[in-house]
């Protein structure tokens, strides 16, 4: 065989290796994009650098995979979901106390059901893994919860945070029905 041969080969290995390493690059975002939904756009328009956005979004879901996860007893569900209640009808004659005292259920009903992080960021990372369609409004809801301690949040914006918290409350409540309805 002679040198050029060689060569020619070497070159051929080189390239259809480029090619491969480019398509499981493709398809591992095009999977995270799926996944992660407006999260993995909102990391990609921060970073700027997909593969730095991309190695988050992987920290992630390794992180969120080690928890250990449960669905709630329904004596739990029961009790959480009166709470929640209490807060709602709280909420006529002080929004501002009823959305704080509702930030703080759901850091209770995230403990509850295995999520481990207790700073905000960290939360929102780990809802990002298993409720990518919600981590947005959770965002949105706590921002607007700061702004109301401080007294620079309106009534109607307490509102809009109480209900994106009740998006949340209520799919992370009502997760062992649907966990019972698999079995």
């Amino acid at each position: 065989m002679s040198n050029t041969m060689i060569i020619l080969i070497i070159a051929c290995v080189v390239v259809a290796a480029a090619v491969v390493w480019v398509l499981v690059q493709r398809n591992r975002s095009k999977e995270l994009r799926s996944k992660f939904g407006d999260e993995y756009d909102r990391l990609l328009a921060q970073n700027t650098d997909r593969r730095l956005a991309e190695a988050e979004l992987q920290r992630r879901r390794q992180r969120v995979e080690k928890m250990q996860f449960r669905p709630l007893t329904r004596e739990e569900s029961d009790r959480f979901s009166i709470a929640w209640r209490i807060e709602q009808e709280r909420f006529v004659d002080d929004p501002r106390g009823a959305l704080t005292r509702a930030d703080a259920l759901i850091c209770e009903v995230m403990g509850a059901r295995g999520y481990q992080a207790s700073a905000f960021q960290d939360r929102a990372a780990d809802i990002s893994v298993n409720h990518p369609h919600l981590v947005q409004q959770y965002r949105s809801a706590h921002d607007i919860a700061t702004r109301a301690e401080q007294g620079k949040a309106d009534t109607e914006a307490v509102r809009i945070a109480m209900q994106h918290y009740r998006q949340l409350f209520e799919e992370l409540v009502n997760q062992h029905h649907l966990e019972e309805a698999r079995k």
